[in-house]
């Protein structure tokens, strides 16, 4: 099993090519089941989670060409890959392929649609919460379909298409939003999405089932309007560049001082958490090739945080954001208010010399003059991360074990690091 070996101390500089974003590449990836035409998306990151999709895709009998070539290996960060489900061959999603990333049930609800069949297993993915799929078969019910959980497996059917209607969320979910936004393009007249996830992803998606010949109004706000059409063609469409990532490497720069330009990024994308990664110390800049994050190296101010939905502080920046804390000048207040387990990471930095005390969901960072490297466990996506972060600036060596994590949702992290002057390698075992 790999790891990555680092050896903290150095100042992060240079340019660091943001890749585009897993969490807008996986839906969109999705909705080629929704058309018997080719999409074509730009800008696909090379990850471990992408591969896995498009592996249960194919079992589908959704077809793929990168670059034009039916191959996986690219030298670049950004691929373009087409999807064809000319012919849909197979409605089940076996437990095999779909447990090993929770994303994968997602595709229920274009094979509903479009089928008017399928049976999808329960997912699985990373152990920060239960992350129920509960919204996502009562939404689809509120759309006229029946389906029973049996035996491990949501069982689903629409005999006559699925029929629009208003469905309001019972909390706020990216994943469900997507699901619903998808399965209503091919419903029969007008569905209603209330209280929906604003995030960019659900923007480009929708972008993306528009240029298909979908009829979405209102994504990025709570209110979502679909009028249902009765099929959609081919499009070309480009995978916006990854928030999480440049969020995450722009907390690197922040802990380890430097300059650093993170090309292609968008401050847009996540604003609030260049607001709160401000506060520390850091200076932010959009510029006209990406954004760029600097930090003299007077010392990282503490600031409270509280996870929540875009337009929120991200979830998925959490973990990264207490690792910045952990050095920083006094005490700092994170809250986690989206996943009930997603403080794993804790005692791992705790390992480096963190001082981090928990109450409830609620992590009280202590910070401290310096961290020492030390050997340390990843634990899911975020958080294995985190650790890469705080070993950046740790004395000495730091090893991170099992990044398989690391590989779902960061294109060759060590190698964009290393570029900036860190001391970074992965170790195969």
């Amino acid at each position: 099993m790999d790891r990555i070996r680092i050896v903290g101390g150095n100042e992060l500089n240079g340019a660091i090519p943001i890749s585009g974003a897993k969490n807008a590449a996986l839906p969109l990836m999705i909705a080629s089941l929704l058309t018997d035409d080719t999409l074509t998306l730009e800008n696909v990151p090379h990850l471990a989670d992408v591969e896995q999709l498009i592996r249960i895709l194919g079992n589908h009998g959704v077809d793929y060409a990168v670059n034009g070539r039916r191959e996986r290996q690219n030298e670049g960060y950004s691929r373009t890959i087409n999807f064809t489900a000319r012919n849909i061959v197979d409605t089940t999603a076996p437990y095999e392929l779909v447990s090993k990333m929770r994303a994968s049930f997602w595709v229920i609800g274009p094979l509903l649609a479009r089928m008017g069949v399928a049976k999808v297993s329960l997912p699985g993915g990373c152990a920060i919460g239960t992350r129920p799929v509960d919204i996502f078969i009562e939404g689809l019910q509120a759309l006229g379909a029946q389906i029973d959980v049996e035996g491990g497996y949501a069982i689903a059917s629409a005999k006559n298409r699925l029929i629009g209607n208003r469905y309001h969320f019972p909390k706020v979910s990216v994943g469900a939003t997507h699901v619903l936004m998808m399965s209503a393009t091919l419903a029969r007249g007008e569905t209603v999405l209330l209280n929906a996830a604003r995030e960019p992803e659900v923007v480009n998606l929708a972008e993306c089932l528009n240029a298909m010949g979908a009829k979405i109004e209102g994504a990025g706000t709570s209110t979502i309007t679909i009028q249902g059409v009765d099929s959609l063609s081919g499009a070309r469409h480009r995978v916006i560049p990854d928030r999480i990532e440049t969020g995450t490497y722009a907390m690197a720069v922040a802990m380890t001082g430097g300059d650093v330009l993170l090309e292609g990024a968008r401050a847009d994308l996540l604003q609030n958490a260049f607001d709160v990664i401000a506060q520390t110390g850091a200076v932010i800049t959009q510029t006209d090739s990406g954004v760029r994050v600097t930090r003299n190296g007077q010392g990282i101010a503490p600031v409270d945080v509280v996870t929540e939905p875009f337009p929120g502080f991200p979830t998925d920046l959490q973990a990264q954001f207490m690792a910045l804390m952990t050095m920083s000048r006094g005490k700092s207040r994170i809250t986690e208010t989206i996943f009930e387990n997603r403080f794993m990471h804790v005692q791992e930095l705790a390992r480096l010399g963190a001082r981090i005390a928990l109450s409830g969901q609620t992590a009280i960072v202590d910070g401290v003059p310096k961290l020492k490297g030390a050997q340390v466990m990843a634990t899911d996506l975020r958080a294995s991360v985190s650790l890469v972060i705080a070993g950046l600036a740790a004395e000495g060596e730091t090893v991170v074990n099992r990044v398989y994590h690391l590989d779902r949702g960061f294109e060759r992290l060590e190698e964009k690091l290393s570029r900036c002057g860190a001391v970074i390698e992965r170790i195969s075992s």
